[in-house]
């Protein structure tokens, strides 16, 4: 039986980011990490191609947590705590400077998400924070006050445990032995497998301004819109996915989408393509591109539109005019399935909210159990905020522990 004060189980973002504050706080304290498999901070490692996107530049608390699908009322006091003006501070105080991208994304100026994990380690040994790799729990129970945990090589205890292991099917099943709810997962950020004759010969062409609605729904985002091999990505259609996580889930991924490719309404594009048939009278349709579209993606809506490439403005009539119009901005497609967002696979679920008290992290049914990360029924739209709202709980939870 191994014993130490802090049982860390989750050698992710959230695990680290508690365990070297804890040990930093309270430097008395024996901490130890349990990580399940031959390598910590895997997903660091991918994060934002390999860049780790660290956090997103926004700055009011009120404001970030529009980002949560999930969690938006929970972390609002959270965020008033730590959140990404003190993310950058406590990255600067290692040596690790970020930098803002034009989207608002955060990256560490060396590119490499190398840098993060490295940072980590690195303060790890500082604060001696031990870490147990290959070490998959088995049970999680608590007897006289100190959890006994059984992993797949030896036993643990230790005063007080903070979960945070992600999105992981078999913790969820331990702490509902707990006494836990647990909200069942399904995938929150992804992209939308698309078969259409209007965009299979145009992978790579990005709309940059669109607007996409899940017909039938209230459900509706918009930004750039990329398309693909397999359908559509981008932030406009990742932003509807973690929206509209459980509702797609139960529609089995199969609807259908409307695209508002200019971000205008059907009379505003009716008169302008009218002017246009007025004033570029002798000039083909297909080679007068409009609203700023990428060539390509023009050139496939006017074909849509029953409008061959000689077909001169001047000749259009109104049938060919309404149908145009209806493709550049109330565009149907039907998706038939989901596709993974890169390497990045985020969940909708997790334990129940109710169950945790955001002061501090803790649990509301176990005393000194405590949870950081997407272990919880918290999720986000892409761009940094997951790994955010890991600083955030892993920061608040180490300050509660760490007393």
């Amino acid at each position: 039986m191994i014993k130490r004060d802090v049982i860390i189980v989750g050698g992710g973002a959230a695990g680290f980011f508690a365990a070297i504050n804890i040990a930093e706080q309270n430097p008395e304290l024996k901490v130890a990490i349990l990580e399940r498999g031959k390598e910590v901070l895997a997903k660091v490692k991918v994060s934002g191609g390999g860049r780790c996107n660290v956090t997103h530049a926004e700055f009011v608390p009120s404001d970030l947590v529009l980002n949560y699908p999930r969690g938006e009322k929970e972390l609002l006091g959270p965020f008033h705590q730590f959140m990404t003006g003190d993310t950058m501070e406590w990255f600067e105080k290692r040596g690790v400077t970020l930098k803002i991208e034009d989207d608002g994304r955060m990256f560490p100026v060396s590119n490499s998400s190398q840098t993060i994990i490295d940072c980590f380690l690195n303060e790890a040994e500082k604060y001696s924070v031990e870490i147990f790799y290959n070490h998959s729990v088995k049970s999680l129970k608590k007897i006289d006050e100190l959890f006994q945990i059984e992993t797949s090589q030896e036993h643990f205890s230790s005063e007080k445990t903070l979960m945070a292991t992600g999105s992981n099917p078999k913790i969820w099943k331990l702490l509902e032995a707990l006494g836990h709810t647990v909200s069942q997962p399904v995938p929150s950020l992804f992209t939308f497998n698309v078969k259409d004759d209007r965009i299979k010969d145009i992978p790579g062409v990005v709309a940059l301004n669109v607007e996409v609605k899940v017909v039938n729904t209230d459900l509706c985002s918009e930004g750039p819109l990329l398309i693909t091999h397999w359908g559509f990505s981008a932030p406009a259609i990742l932003k509807l996915s973690a929206f509209g996580a459980l509702d797609l889930a139960k529609r089995d991924y199969k609807f259908q989408i409307e695209v508002n490719f200019i971000r205008q309404t059907f009379d505003d594009c009716l008169e302008c393509l009218k002017a246009s048939k007025k004033d570029l009278a002798k000039k083909t349709v297909f080679k007068s591109t409009h609203f700023e579209l990428p060539k390509r993606l023009w050139h496939q809506l006017v074909l849509a539109s029953g409008i061959d490439e000689q077909t001169r403005w001047a000749d259009l009539n109104k049938q060919q005019l309404e149908a145009l119009t209806s493709q550049l901005t109330q565009a149907i497609f039907n998706v038939d399935g989901k596709s993974t967002f890169k390497e990045e696979f985020v969940t909708a679920g997790g334990v129940n909210l109710k169950e945790i008290n955001f002061k501090t992290f803790e649990s509301k049914r176990i005393k000194n159990l405590y949870f950081a990360g997407e272990v919880l029924n918290i999720d986000a739209v892409t761009g940094g905020f997951n790994f955010q709202n890991a600083w955030t709980g892993g920061y608040i939870a180490a300050k509660a522990i760490s007393k």
